[in-house]
């Protein structure tokens, strides 16, 4: 597996674990992170499509797909400014920027495994 598919394949794992925290259990993971416990059901939804991304980063992975691995570094960045947004708008709390700032340093760590 080379560096840049082992990038993808751990940030596979985290998104399809966080997923399924959210699909099956969403208050422990939120109020965790200091978010409101809800019961609306979009927190889920969003789960079931973070275990769907987690197995197409899980796929893409297995198969050294070097241009999703790419498509990945140009549109991960795009989720931290969308969630800084969304804190300084007030539409969310300031704690989403954290899971924009995971998202950001693992596309910065698959751009440097695809230079190397």
């Amino acid at each position: 597996m080379s560096k840049a598919a082992k990038s993808i394949f751990i940030f596979s794992i985290y998104m399809a674990a966080a997923g399924l925290g959210f699909m099956v259990a969403p208050n422990i993971p939120l109020v965790m992170l200091g978010f409101s416990a809800t019961n609306e059901p979009w927190i889920r939804v969003v789960g079931m499509l973070m275990v769907i991304l987690g197995y197409y980063y899980f796929q893409a992975s297995r198969k050294e797909s070097e241009f999703f691995f790419r498509s990945t570094v140009h549109v991960r960045p795009f989720v931290l400014v969308c969630f800084i947004i969304f804190a300084a708008t007030g539409l969310a709390d300031p704690m989403i920027i954290l899971f924009g700032v995971i998202d950001l340093l693992g596309a910065i760590w698959t751009a440097f495994a695809l230079r190397s």
